[in-house]
């Protein structure tokens, strides 16, 4: 038995729409820049961890997975960045997000500190499969980087 045709058009037409629909409330109010940044910022926060635990001995150190985690660093410090900072997505204009209104401010130094930690990721990039000792050096300016932005432009959980 087959549908009739206007049965069958007003149930895809029907999906369309409810498909078009936010999933939660919350889905509907995030901002696709803070969503970007935090999902780029957890990408980061993986491959360092992958590497942090080489580094404290934690995991045993292997050439392959340092060289892919350092490489990925060094791809997400390559992100243009203008479409994740957008002003008025600091922690006191929306909620979600914890980035602090100093980094719109005159005189801030995110970006500085951006082009550091795109440097370290490059450093760390060059040895991380050379061996423990060259990846355990190469890793602390890419935390250090990380570490100035959160202590200035973060705000606490």
């Amino acid at each position: 038995m087959s549908l009739p045709r206007t049965l069958i058009t007003a149930a895809l037409m029907g999906g369309i729409a409810l498909s078009s629909l936010p999933l939660t409330a919350t889905a509907q109010e995030q901002n696709p820049a803070v969503t970007a940044r935090q999902g780029q910022f957890q990408i980061m926060a993986l491959n360092i961890g992958v590497l942090g635990q080489m580094a404290r001995g934690n995991t045993d150190y292997d050439a392959e997975t340092a060289q892919a985690a350092a490489n990925n660093l060094l791809t997400m410090s390559q992100i243009d960045q203008r479409f994740h900072w957008v002003p008025g997505t600091d922690n006191e204009s929306i909620e979600g997000t914890r980035a602090l209104p100093a980094i719109w401010e005159e005189g801030s130094q995110v970006i500085a500190i951006w082009g550091r930690f795109g440097e370290g990721a490059a450093a760390l990039a060059e040895v991380a499969g050379d061996g423990l000792d060259p990846m355990r050096a190469s890793l602390g300016p890419v935390g250090a980087a990380c570490g100035d932005c959160h202590d200035d432009y973060r705000a606490e959980e």
